[in-house]
């Protein structure tokens, strides 16, 4: 079975999610609330294979004839029983992972209830996932995983139904088990049985089978378990860094959920990383040769946002991962000083104005992982909080991140809760704020005109700043360049036009509105790079015509964009249209060389063309200049020297 991707155009996916096409969307509201999993297993890494008993306990939330969970596709369901016994008789949906329940009699609402599913199967890691296109449990000789997104137990409101669980995993003798929760070792025979206590409401379904002893490094404290294979060798930086990520976020956001974390090296076809209460689980392509900074601090937030304090539904999944998103900003900002994250920054306002609809209090009707999905929930949710703590001041702020954990410790939240709680801590009513970016769609684009007078006392900037939308109402920051000292000033703006006044001694050279960039907007510099970056999503999912229409409204607004020429000639080369490719290479060399990377690349490419092209010299003469560059953004310099060497051949693919 297929299922269709919703990635071939922006709309398309959009008006796809309106009619329901995520599982999340299809399957009726929840009517139940799990309460607690007792999971007896047997998982064979030799033969990939997966036996179970799952006892579940939940309370119904009305008087309810039908429950649905979600179970993998590869998973062989042979019954399901109440807790006196009776078969509850159960239907399978492929495709949307769903088991659905019709009960003999009505189970009433407060009423606690146990399910015990009994199934099998094997888990090679080719199966069809939930998640589409992405691997969350493969069960292979060196190593197993089975994480939450697998579903490989009966899942209740994915992402969203916390939950405690009793777990006990049996293994050959010669692997071990690494879970969530007080762990407790039973060895008998040829086999070896683990058992992990998680008592509290989170998230603990997510094991990983392993073999050997871990690599145990402690750094500021904090003591890190790493099962490494392929990255043996990174283990101590990682250990260090790890060490000081916790150190900072437990000053931050309060007393982490575990003291201590384990890191589990997966394989390639997974996500980069998975962050589970006291695990990592990181691919080994993330993983890298040097730390991946970001994507730890990353997974270990969600030690707090998601294992910790978790959404009330999946509309308000912009909380977790917003707050895990902006982690990483603060991470960074705290280690290398504020200017190191204003790139970041940067990018993510990129990347959250690529998704304009639906609006975040809809973020349900995309497709989880989707690019959409983490550009709205993780860009936009960072964006948002970037522009909070703004409004809110960074003292106030800084005391709203470590309020939401000690206030909701093993609980969910929703967007009011989140409002109420920065309103108390801030004094400010933030309504409009929560309504324009989270309940709205759009952003603004301002203009602005002004004159100039002088007064007894100096001189008085008299102005109007517009934009389009007319809800829109937010504080903006305005700075008057001057011949003395600057002058700054903060303006409501509020509806379509706004004025403002402004009194300066030195006479006015500049009128610069938002200044450092704070608010979520549009400009031309935006449009081009927000343009562009849709573009590299349609490529990523490979929807050539869509990102050539993406790149060429990027260049119909700058003609000297060498990074729109740039992946335009990247485009053509995927598609072996060498003499395009090799034009817009040479365009993205005479255009304004940013970001400066293009050059050394663009250098690169005409190399591999000419080698193509039988050209041996002039490709040559390409990979020369690219060297002269002196310029190893992503191992360029590498990349030209291997073929200074020996020529570029493209890749042969079988028929």
């Amino acid at each position: 079975m297929q299922r269709t991707m919703v990635f071939s155009s922006f709309t398309a996916c959009l008006l796809l999610a309106a009619e329901g096409t995520t599982a999340q969307d299809r399957r009726p509201a929840a009517r139940i609330d799990v309460q607690h999993y007792a999971i007896d297993a047997e998982v064979n890494p030799n033969t990939q294979s997966l036996s179970a008993n799952v006892q579940v306990q939940f309370i119904p939330l009305d008087d309810v004839n039908t429950a649905a969970f979600e179970l993998n596709n590869s998973l062989n369901l042979s019954r399901v029983v109440d807790e006196s016994g009776r078969q509850i008789p159960a239907s399978r949906s492929q495709t949307d992972f769903s088991v659905r329940l019709n009960f003999p009699s009505t189970l009433p609402k407060g009423k606690a209830a146990t399910l015990t599913f009994t199934y099998d199967g094997k888990l090679t890691g080719n199966e069809e996932s939930p998640v589409y296109g992405i691997k969350f449990a493969s069960l292979q000789s060196d190593i197993g995983y089975l994480m939450y997104p697998a579903r490989w137990f009966p899942v209740n409101e994915y992402t969203i139904d916390r939950f405690s669980a009793d777990m006990r995993i049996t293994v050959p003798g010669n692997f071990r088990v690494v879970a969530s929760g007080v762990e407790r070792t039973d060895r008998g025979g040829e086999k070896t049985t683990y058992s992990f206590n998680y008592k509290n409401a989170s998230f603990p379904g997510s094991i990983a089978v392993v073999k050997g002893d871990p690599t145990r490094i402690t750094a500021n404290g904090v003591t890190t378990a790493f099962y490494l294979r392929q990255t043996k060798d990174m283990a101590q930086a990682y250990g260090d860094e790890i060490g000081k990520v916790m150190t900072y976020f437990t000053s931050t956001f309060g007393l982490a959920p575990q003291s201590s974390l384990t890191v589990i090296e997966t394989e390639e076809g997974t996500p980069n990383g998975y962050g589970a209460p006291g695990i990592l689980f990181l691919s080994p392509r993330s993983i890298g040769k040097q730390v991946n900074i970001k994507l730890l601090a990353n997974n270990i937030a969600r030690q707090w946002w998601g294992g910790l304090v978790s959404p009330t539904s999946r509309n308000h999944m912009w909380i977790e991962n917003g707050l895990a998103r902006y982690s990483e900003f603060l991470y960074l900002e705290q280690a290398n000083g504020p200017a190191s994250v204003e790139g970041e920054i940067r990018d993510t306002y990129v990347e959250a104005l690529t998704v304009e609809n639906p609006p975040l209090i809809q973020s349900a009707r995309l497709e989880d992982y989707s690019p959409e999905y983490w550009a709205a929930t993780a860009g936009k949710g960072a964006a948002v909080f970037n522009m909070l703590r703004w409004v809110m001041g960074d003292q106030n702020f800084m005391k709203l991140l470590k309020a939401i954990p000690e206030q909701n410790s093993w609980k969910s939240i929703n967007t009011d809760g989140l409002k109420k709680l920065a309103e108390k801590i801030s004094g400010e009513n933030l309504q409009s704020f929560f309504l324009q970016w989270i309940e709205s769609s759009g952003a603004p684009e301002f203009k602005m005109e002004y004159t100039v007078f002088r007064t007894q006392k100096g001189f008085r900037v008299m102005g109007k700043i517009s934009q389009d939308l007319d809800t829109f109402r937010m504080p903006v920051d305005l700075k008057i360049e001057t011949e003395g000292n600057p002058e700054e000033k903060r303006v409501d703006v509020v509806g379509t036009s706004s004025e403002f006044t402004v009194d300066t001694f030195g006479k006015p050279k500049l009128v610069v509105v938002d200044p450092n960039s704070r608010v979520l907007r549009f400009g031309p510099q935006m449009r081009i790079a927000v343009a562009i970056r849709r573009g590299e999503q349609f490529m990523e999912v490979g929807e050539f015509g869509e990102a050539l229409k993406e790149y060429q409204k990027a260049l119909d607004v700058n003609r000297g964009s060498s990074l729109a020429h740039y992946r335009v000639g990247e485009l053509f080369f995927l598609q072996n249209n060498y003499q395009s490719s090799a034009n817009k290479f040479r365009e993205a060399l005479g255009g304004d060389l940013e970001p400066k990377w293009t050059e050394v690349w663009a250098r690169i490419y005409l190399g591999k063309i000419f080698d193509v092209t039988g050209q041996r010299e002039r490709a040559l003469n390409e990979y020369k200049f690219a060297l002269r560059t002196k310029d190893n953004t992503q191992g360029a310099l590498e990349e030209a020297a291997k073929y200074t060497t020996a020529p570029y051949e493209r890749k042969r693919v079988a028929n």
